[in-house]
């Protein structure tokens, strides 16, 4: 694929940071941001909507997203990078300010999936996947949401059966990013005790029989991420590839807790991309003898688009210092995901007005940001679940079932 230089200055960063939280950063976050920043700036953007309405994933950036050396975030040892939270959040941000697509590939391949190992694994299971991992010599899937269980994961019906040294597992998964590339795909599943556990798919050795994976097509957010709907007939996994910390779904929500944290971080990031764009088109556009930005109507606006992103920005920080603390619990991952998720579809809506008809042309960057954000608000648990969530931590009662 031949790379297009953006139109104009209006697809690079403009650096915005109203109440200068850049003051609170280390000069290793600084310069992790700023790496990636490039990358975006360079490498994602020219050809994100090339990709997004292709509907194919740009596997020509696996090698220079290795070469960030930012898959795994914060995860330490085994050849991960062991960055503060701070900086995983920051890197999320940056990709998704460029593209939401490749943004969630990170958070799933190096989000979801290392992490899992990572806080599940053993050590011999850590160092047999986590170093090429973070090297991208093998790709991760998260094998949770299943055809008639979304928000009600809790209940999966995907079975594993013990026969021998090996694990069958029978079962169907829907909407499981990079289920049809990935070479590690963590599948979960109900044992014969009936306790949730995380089992390892390999494939980097070649398919496996009876995994039966298919790209969800049709979609109208997230089109360069490949989703797949997965048919689980028979697989047959060594029992020693069975994560040996997932033994019920409590350790399941180990996992989602962290991912949450970087939602929260993603939709921050499609934030400040709308954003920046309107203003900078604003400032460019020409209508009745004067730039956009000088009428009232649009500074009302673009100050609102600022005030919700500027206390995002503050969220996701203070929840980036709890996380390196040890103090993040599911409710605080929730709350910062209903807030950014929420504020930053008004965010794009508002940044898809300003531009007019423009707004729903791929050339300006803001439609895809407005039609990916469709997906940031629903996955890793709707807004309606996150609001629960945040409703049974403050009451003490438990209004899911």
């Amino acid at each position: 694929m031949t790379t297009v230089e953006p139109s104009s200055d209006l697809a690079r960063a403009q650096g915005t940071d109203f109440f200068s939280t850049e003051d609170w950063l280390t000069d290793d976050e600084r310069a992790i941001r700023d790496r990636v920043r490039t990358f975006v700036d360079e490498r994602l953007v020219p050809v994100a909507n090339h990709y997004w309405e292709a509907a194919e994933f740009p596997r020509e950036l696996i090698e220079p997203y290795a070469a960030l050396e930012v898959a795994g975030g914060s995860v330490r040892g085994h050849g991960c990078p062991g960055m503060s939270a701070v900086a995983e959040g920051l890197v999320t941000t940056e990709l998704a300010r460029g593209d939401g697509s490749f943004s969630t590939f990170n958070s799933i391949h190096g989000g979801l999936v290392m992490s899992a190992i990572d806080m599940l694994g053993s050590e011999d299971q850590k160092e047999r996947w986590l170093p090429r991992m973070a090297r991208c010599e093998l790709l991760g899937g998260f094998a949770l949401t299943e055809p008639d269980h979304g928000s009600d994961v809790v209940r999966l019906a995907t079975a594993a059966r013990r026969d021998g040294d090996e694990w069958v597992l029978d079962g169907r998964k829907r909407w499981i990013g990079n289920g049809t590339m990935g070479d590690v795909v963590i599948v979960w599943a109900r044992d014969e005790e009936g306790n949730v556990g995380g089992f390892v798919v390999d494939r980097s050795e070649g398919e496996l029989p009876g995994y039966h994976a298919s790209v969800i097509t049709g979609k109208t957010s997230n089109r360069a991420l490949w989703q797949a709907d997965i048919h689980l007939d028979g697989v047959r996994i060594p029992a020693d590839d069975r994560l040996a910390g997932a033994r019920t779904f409590a350790d399941t929500n180990k996992a989602l807790t962290k991912s949450r944290q970087a939602i929260a971080w993603e939709g921050l990031g499609h934030a400040i991309g709308a954003y920046e764009y309107a203003l900078a088109y604003a400032r460019e556009r020409e209508q009745f003898g004067r730039p956009i930005a000088g009428f009232q109507l649009v500074q009302d606006k673009l100050s609102h688009m600022l005030s919700d992103i500027t206390g995002m920005q503050l969220t996701c920080l203070r929840l980036a210092q709890l996380q390196d603390q040890g103090r993040v619990g599911i409710e605080h991952a929730a709350l910062a995901k209903l807030q950014t998720a929420s504020g930053a579809r008004r965010v794009c809506a508002m940044a898809r007005d300003i531009l007019g008809g423009n707004g729903i042309l791929l050339d300006h960057h803001v439609a895809r940001h407005h039609a990916d954000m469709e997906a940031v608000y629903t996955y890793e648990g709707t807004d309606t679940v996150q609001s629960l969530i945040v409703g049974r931590a403050v009451t003490g009662l438990n209004a899911f079932s």
